[in-house]
């Protein structure tokens, strides 16, 4: 008598579990175009835009200042703005504030990894990091510039040589 159950069983379960599964999937398939439909289209100008945040100018600095205050329009990029600031190092050595700069730069390195931009960018993102942190020292003057400006260079070679990772 076991045995007869045991055989129904399986003979059930397998008539039931494909069925079950074309079913399922069939279920997916019909609302996969409507989900396609509504996902939104990363904006073409995308790499551009990263580009231009992303220079040792002020303007671009200020540029991307702007949009990290108003992240939510460019919600259609798919920007990563996550960041650690200045990593394992103090953000604010000596009282110079580098946070913003380290967050630019992280912005920098994990969207053009994103992209699969990065090893063509590095370079160029090492020196905006430490154009970032000569107009912090440039509000310095004298001695406290001059370390100030030490401290900047040392952040730079530490980009320059590990930020890899």
């Amino acid at each position: 008598m076991r045995l007869r159950l045991l055989r129904r069983f399986c003979l059930l379960r397998r008539r039931l579990v494909p069925a079950l599964a074309t079913a399922t999937a069939g279920a997916v398939l019909a609302l996969a175009p409507a989900a396609w439909a509504v996902a939104p289209q990363v904006p073409a100008d995308k790499p551009q835009v990263l580009s231009r945040w992303t220079q040792t100018s002020a303007a671009s600095y200020q540029a991307w200042a702007e949009a990290r205050e108003h992240r939510a329009a460019w919600v259609a990029y798919g920007f990563d703005w996550s960041t650690d600031q200045c990593t394992s190092s103090p953000d604010n050595p000596f009282g110079f504030p580098f946070a913003d700069a380290c967050a630019r730069h992280d912005f920098g390195y994990r969207n053009h990894r994103a992209a699969g931009l990065f090893p063509a960018a590095k370079a160029r993102l090492d020196l905006a990091f430490h154009a970032d942190l000569k107009r912090v020292c440039a509000q310095y003057s004298g001695s406290r510039r001059s370390s100030c400006d030490g401290t900047a260079w040392t952040y730079y070679q530490a980009v320059r040589l590990l930020g890899i990772s």
